[in-house]
Protein backbone atom coordinates (compact mmCIF):
# COMPACT_ATOMS: atom_id res chain seq x y z
CA UNK A 1 0.00 0.00 0.00
CA UNK A 2 1.24 3.44 -0.86
CA UNK A 3 0.64 6.39 1.42
CA UNK A 4 1.35 10.08 1.17
CA UNK A 5 2.56 11.74 4.35
CA UNK A 6 1.67 15.38 3.80
CA UNK A 7 3.57 17.88 5.96
CA UNK A 8 1.36 20.84 6.93
CA UNK A 9 3.43 23.56 8.62
CA UNK A 10 1.36 26.17 10.46
CA UNK A 11 1.81 29.64 8.99
CA UNK A 12 3.26 28.38 5.71
CA UNK A 13 0.18 29.65 3.86
CA UNK A 14 1.51 33.19 4.40
CA UNK A 15 5.21 32.49 3.80
CA UNK A 16 6.87 34.93 1.38
CA UNK A 17 8.24 33.73 -1.94
CA UNK A 18 11.59 32.01 -1.65
CA UNK A 19 11.03 30.76 1.90
CA UNK A 20 13.15 27.68 2.39
CA UNK A 21 14.22 25.72 5.49
CA UNK A 22 17.34 27.32 6.96
CA UNK A 23 17.52 25.83 10.46
CA UNK A 24 20.48 23.46 10.11
CA UNK A 25 19.60 21.52 13.27
CA UNK A 26 16.02 20.84 12.10
CA UNK A 27 17.14 20.03 8.57
CA UNK A 28 19.69 17.58 9.99
CA UNK A 29 16.99 15.85 12.05
CA UNK A 30 14.71 15.65 9.03
CA UNK A 31 17.54 14.28 6.87
CA UNK A 32 18.10 11.50 9.43
CA UNK A 33 14.38 10.70 9.35
CA UNK A 34 14.45 10.59 5.55
CA UNK A 35 17.46 8.29 5.69
CA UNK A 36 15.63 5.95 8.09
CA UNK A 37 12.73 5.73 5.62
CA UNK A 38 15.17 4.92 2.84
CA UNK A 39 17.10 2.34 4.86
CA UNK A 40 13.84 0.60 5.79
CA UNK A 41 13.05 0.32 2.08
CA UNK A 42 9.70 2.13 2.34
CA UNK A 43 10.56 5.49 0.78
CA UNK A 44 9.40 5.98 -2.82
CA UNK A 45 9.71 9.76 -3.11
CA UNK A 46 9.90 12.94 -1.07
CA UNK A 47 10.08 16.65 -1.73
CA UNK A 48 9.59 19.98 -0.08
CA UNK A 49 7.29 22.49 -1.75
CA UNK A 50 7.75 26.20 -2.20
CA UNK A 51 5.13 28.34 -0.42
CA UNK A 52 1.76 29.10 -2.01
CA UNK A 53 2.96 32.66 -2.73
CA UNK A 54 4.97 31.10 -5.57
CA UNK A 55 2.17 28.81 -6.75
CA UNK A 56 -1.05 29.06 -8.68
CA UNK A 57 -4.45 27.43 -8.51
CA UNK A 58 -6.40 26.37 -11.56
CA UNK A 59 -10.14 26.01 -11.08
CA UNK A 60 -12.67 24.78 -13.63
CA UNK A 61 -15.98 26.45 -12.80
CA UNK A 62 -18.26 26.25 -15.81
CA UNK A 63 -15.78 23.98 -17.59
CA UNK A 64 -13.25 26.76 -18.24
CA UNK A 65 -9.89 26.82 -16.52
CA UNK A 66 -9.24 29.91 -14.42
CA UNK A 67 -5.78 30.58 -12.99
CA UNK A 68 -5.24 32.45 -9.72
CA UNK A 69 -1.71 33.19 -8.56
CA UNK A 70 -0.80 32.66 -4.91
CA UNK A 71 -0.83 33.44 -2.11
CA UNK A 72 -4.39 32.30 -1.46
CA UNK A 73 -6.18 34.40 1.14
CA UNK A 74 -8.72 31.68 1.94
CA UNK A 75 -6.09 28.99 2.65
CA UNK A 76 -5.88 28.01 6.30
CA UNK A 77 -3.58 25.01 5.88
CA UNK A 78 -1.22 24.21 3.04
CA UNK A 79 1.10 21.35 2.21
CA UNK A 80 4.77 22.18 2.67
CA UNK A 81 6.16 18.85 1.52
CA UNK A 82 5.47 15.16 1.26
CA UNK A 83 6.81 11.66 1.51
CA UNK A 84 5.46 8.84 -0.63
CA UNK A 85 6.00 5.53 1.14
CA UNK A 86 5.09 1.91 0.52
CA UNK A 87 4.13 -0.02 3.62
CA UNK A 88 1.95 -2.98 4.62
CA UNK A 89 -0.81 -1.06 6.40
CA UNK A 90 -2.31 2.27 7.42
CA UNK A 91 -1.03 1.64 10.94
CA UNK A 92 2.53 1.28 9.62
CA UNK A 93 2.16 4.54 7.67
CA UNK A 94 0.93 6.29 10.81
CA UNK A 95 3.82 4.83 12.78
CA UNK A 96 6.28 6.33 10.26
CA UNK A 97 4.50 9.69 10.56
CA UNK A 98 4.79 9.49 14.36
CA UNK A 99 8.57 9.08 14.07
CA UNK A 100 8.99 12.33 12.12
CA UNK A 101 10.96 14.97 14.03
CA UNK A 102 8.27 17.60 13.38
CA UNK A 103 7.89 20.71 15.49
CA UNK A 104 4.91 21.89 17.56
CA UNK A 105 3.60 23.93 14.63
CA UNK A 106 3.66 21.10 12.10
CA UNK A 107 1.17 18.34 11.35
CA UNK A 108 1.32 15.32 9.05
CA UNK A 109 -1.75 14.13 7.21
CA UNK A 110 -1.57 10.44 6.23
CA UNK A 111 -3.47 9.58 3.04
CA UNK A 112 -3.59 6.28 1.19
CA UNK A 113 -2.95 6.41 -2.56
CA UNK A 114 -5.72 4.98 -4.73
CA UNK A 115 -4.47 1.89 -6.50
CA UNK A 116 -5.49 0.89 -10.01
CA UNK A 117 -6.83 -2.44 -8.71
CA UNK A 118 -9.35 -0.61 -6.47
CA UNK A 119 -11.23 0.94 -9.38
CA UNK A 120 -14.32 -0.78 -10.80
CA UNK A 121 -13.65 -3.04 -13.80
CA UNK A 122 -15.28 -0.66 -16.29
CA UNK A 123 -13.12 2.22 -15.05
CA UNK A 124 -9.97 0.09 -15.16
CA UNK A 125 -10.70 -0.60 -18.83
CA UNK A 126 -10.24 3.09 -19.67
CA UNK A 127 -7.26 3.58 -17.38
CA UNK A 128 -3.86 2.54 -18.54
CA UNK A 129 -2.28 0.38 -15.87
CA UNK A 130 1.21 1.38 -17.01
CA UNK A 131 0.42 4.95 -15.94
CA UNK A 132 -0.79 3.91 -12.49
CA UNK A 133 1.48 0.94 -11.74
CA UNK A 134 4.59 1.58 -9.71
Amino acid sequence: MRFMLLMIPKGYEAAPPGTIPDDVERVTAMAKYNESLQQAGVLLALDGLHPPSMGARVSFRGGKPKVVDGPFAEAKEVVGGYWLIQVRSRDEAIEWARRCPASDDEMIEVRQVQEWSEYPADVREVLKPDLTAR
